[in-house]
Order: structure tokens, then sequence, then C-alpha cells
């Protein structure tokens, strides 16, 4: 009995840290500020905790029952968790937060509960300083193993739903394994088993029906139809199609829109590229979806395009799926393109090579993960990689939404001594979009344009450059990785 219930605090652990980490990390996702949402979630998670192990000084007898009913509300609760926030965020989106931090506390309180009571009943067996030392071991153990598997398996293998209902169906399945050995201590063991094969069966529905549950929310929440939708252990990737078109959603949050993409590729791309004369080595840090790519290889002169982007899955995607190939123009099967599946700010690391453009297209600054990628730490390695008369442009969000924001990037470009040409486009889906030429000579205009554009004219251009007074500079900070104000200014600005 001992060893079942030793291996049984493994899968206890295990399971609690699955639900905290699903808690986490779907407000990270649905919320924005990943440092800030983990660190509240894994506080109140650990505060519940506290309270459920004080509460178990109050169970005294029937501890094999308790141990038992706490089991099956865990696994039903906990292992529903992720379906029932998602379903939340598409249909009562007001009430995320309250459901999110009610699950968590409900959840904390029940598994804090677990291991006080697994002690008192392995106390029948093993000695006090055992008891102790063998329970931590595997409590630590099971934590462990989740925290390795959850984002290198789980969640890219299952999904976030799937995840919590595996394990709901792990803590059910220790709630029967305890009835099971308990079954001639417990008064009510008919209906503990009722209980149990209940419990079971609908956490076992809900895991066969979890691609429904995903879709039913998401189709909710999206508006247009989800045609693809899957989880990296770096983001949500969904991509729908509406009467607009395709569009991308990375984490919740809009990437692109079919309708109207080229008005900011075109915008990010040519300015730069353009104005170089002649580029032949080129970078994209970011843009996994192609659409950057598909614009440099306009420009006859360009030998080489180095993709670098975080997430395989996107250049998996984008590469291989045959109606968003086509919105890329194929570009990410181009001969001329290399794909660096990494980390930006690692490779400029380790990299060696300079480039004539360089083309930054990172998501908005919406955590400190992304929030370090518009640092001076960064620019100032990006100035490395950057030949003497090359040029980089960043995409930098609204100037008019997040004018404070807009500003703080330019400073920080200026911090490294690069000189900063900020300028602006309107892209409906997104409104005003700002974007900055970082190079070590002025920037000029280009005096030609590759053919066929839709958007950008030459004489369009000297237009975009000129900002009016409700989005003209102000003072700002300098983003640094020691202090990060751009992610807290810009999660003021557009929670406005």
């Amino acid at each position: 009995m001992a060893v079942a219930l030793l291996a049984s605090v493994f899968v206890v652990a295990a399971c609690g840290l699955v639900y905290e980490l699903c808690a986490a990390s779907l407000s990270s996702y649905l919320l924005g500020d990943s440092v800030l949402q983990f660190s509240t979630v894994i506080g109140t998670y650990l505060f519940a905790m506290g309270v459920g192990s004080w509460l178990s000084r109050y169970f005294e007898r029937q501890l094999p029952a308790h141990f038992l009913r706490i089991e099956l509300m865990v696994a039903l609760i906990g292992g529903a968790l992720p379906a029932l926030l998602f379903i939340a965020n598409a249909y009562v989106p007001g009430a995320f937060r309250l459901l999110l931090y009610g699950m968590v506390l409900v959840v904390g309180t029940l598994v804090g509960l677990e291991i006080p009571l697994v002690m008192r009943i392995l106390r029948r067996d093993v000695a006090l300083k055992d008891l102790v030392s063998q329970v931590l071991t595997f409590d630590y153990l099971g934590a462990l193993a989740v925290s390795i598997a959850f984002p290198l398996l789980l969640v890219p293998q299952l999904g976030m739903i799937r995840t919590g209902l595996l394990f709901g169906l792990m803590n059910a399945a220790v709630a029967a394994w305890a009835l099971w050995i308990f079954r001639h201590e417990l008064r009510r063991a008919g209906a503990h088993a009722l209980a149990c094969a209940l419990v079971l069966l609908v956490l076992l529905a809900a895991f066969v029906g979890a691609d429904r549950i995903t879709t039913l929310a998401e189709d909710r929440f999206y508006q247009d139809r989800v045609v693809f939708s899957e989880s990296s252990p770096y983001q949500r990737i969904v991509v729908t199609r509406g009467h607009g078109g395709h569009r991308l959603y990375l984490n919740g949050n809009l990437q692109f829109a079919e309708r109207d993409e080229y008005r900011y590729h075109e915008a990010l791309v040519h300015p730069v590229m353009a104005a170089h004369g002649a580029p032949r080595r080129v970078a994209v840090l970011g843009g996994g979806d192609g659409m950057a790519v598909r614009e440099i290889l306009r420009y006859p002169s360009v030998e080489r395009v180095t993709l670098v982007e975080l997430d395989p899955n996107m250049t998996r995607l984008f590469a291989s799926h045959e109606t968003l190939a086509a919105l890329n123009g194929h570009s990410l099967s181009s001969p001329k393109l290399q794909v660096v599946n990494a980390d930006a700010f690692t490779w400029l690391q380790q990299t060696e090579e300079v480039f004539d453009v360089i083309v930054v297209d990172f998501p908005d600054p919406t955590n400190f993960a992304i929030g370090k990628l518009y640092t001076s730490a960064f620019y100032a390695l990006l100035e490395q990689r950057l030949a003497a008369s090359g040029y980089a442009v960043i995409q930098t969000t609204s100037p008019l939404i997040a004018r404070k924001s807009f500003w703080t990037v330019v400073s920080t470009i200026e911090s490294v001594g690069l000189k900063a040409t900020p300028y602006h486009a309107h892209v409906p889906s997104f409104g005003e979009w700002g974007f900055i030429v970082a190079s070590r000579r002025p920037f000029r205009m280009p005096d030609a344009l590759p053919a066929g554009l839709r958007f950008l004219t030459l004489e369009g251009l000297p237009p975009l450059f000129d900002f009016p007074r409700d989005m003209a500079r102000v003072p700002t900070e300098v983003n640094r990785l020691s202090n990060q104000v751009l992610v807290t200014t810009y999660e003021q600005e557009w929670g406005r």
C-alpha cells in the first residue's frame, strides 16, 4: 500500500503542476504580459495550496474517503480548467479573470489538501523521518517530469485542452486506485465507485471531443471560420478565413489580414531595399509567414536571404500549406532563402555575418520575452551585423494609439549610436502603423521602386515620413534589458 500511495504522490504532484502551468500559460496567451500573468497565477496557486494544507487539519476521520473525494474534485475541476477558460474567453470575456483566479484558488486549495492527507494515511506504516523524505522526493520528481514535458511534449502534441483533460483522467485514476486499496475501509464503496466512473466518463468524453470544444471557442472568439490551429512550444497559431480572406493570429493577436497585408509588407520592406540600391545579402528577423521575404525577392540583386524565425511550426506551415504558401508567393521555397529556426537575440550574438539590409518583423512587445527584442542590448547586436552602408527597418506598433511606445523604440535605437528615421503607413486592419529605419548613414529617399507594387509609389513615399501633431515625438526613456519600460508602456497604451 505504501508504494502505491507514493506513486500516487508522484501523479498528484504532476497533475497539480500541469493545472498551474495551464492557467498561467492561458492567461499569458489571452491577457498578454507573461511575467505578470505567470507571477500572479502561480502566487495565487501557492497561496491556495497553503490554505488547503491548513484546512487539512480539520479532516480527522475517514481520511481515505476524503482523499478519494478530493482527487475526484481535482480531476473534474483541474482537468476542465483549460476548456472552461477557453470557452469563457470566447463567450463571456468580461468574466475571464474572475473565472481564472476562482478556478486557480479552488484547484490550489484542493491540491494543498492532497499531500497532507496522503502523509497522514502513510503514517500508519512508515516512520515519520522516512515518510517526509519519501513523500517530498516523489512530489518533487513529479513536478520535474511535468515541467520538462509540458512545453516540449504535452502542449505541442496534445494542445492545452487535451493536456488538462489527460491529467484530469490521471487524477481520477488515482481516485479509482485509492478506491480499490481502501475498499474495505470505505463506508459507501458503491457510491464512491459510481462517482469515480462518472468522473472518468465525463473526462474521457471531453478528451475525445476536445477538438470540438476548441473549435467552438475559437470560432466564437475569432468570428471568422478557423481553418488551421496549432499550439507550438512558443505560441498558439490560428489561421481564419472570412469575407476578407485569411487572417493570421498568434496568441490571439492579429498578425496580418490577407486583404491589406500588402500595404504593411510593402511599407516594411521597400523603403530600405530601394534606398540601398543593390542589396545582396538580406536578413529577416521574425516574419515566419514569408510575406516580407516575398517582397525582398522582387530585387534581382539579392543573392541570399536569411530568415531567422523562432518557431519552426510557422515556417513549416507557410512553406507547406498550399493556400498560405500561395499568399507569400512560395517565397519560403526559394533557393535564395536560408531558414534558421532560432531565437533572434541569440542568433545575433553567435553569427558573424554582415547584411546590407536587415528587416525586423517581430510581434509587438506584449510581454518581456518579446520586449527583449526591442531593447538597447538587441539594437547594439543589430548594429554589429549591419554593413557600413546598410539599413535596418523595425516594425514598431502604432504611433497614434501607442505614441509613447513608438518613440521609446526610436530613443532606444538612437541610444546605441544608430540614426533613427521613423515613418508610418495606414493599414486598415491595424490603423496607423509605424516603422523605423536604423542606419549609420542618413536615410535617403529611393529614386526607383520595383514594378507591380499595389501600395507604394515614389510620390507617396515622402508623406509617410511626415508626422502630424498627434503622432509627433514625445520624450521617452530608453528600453533596456534591466527595465523593459516598453512592455509596461505598451500595455498601458493599448489597454486604454
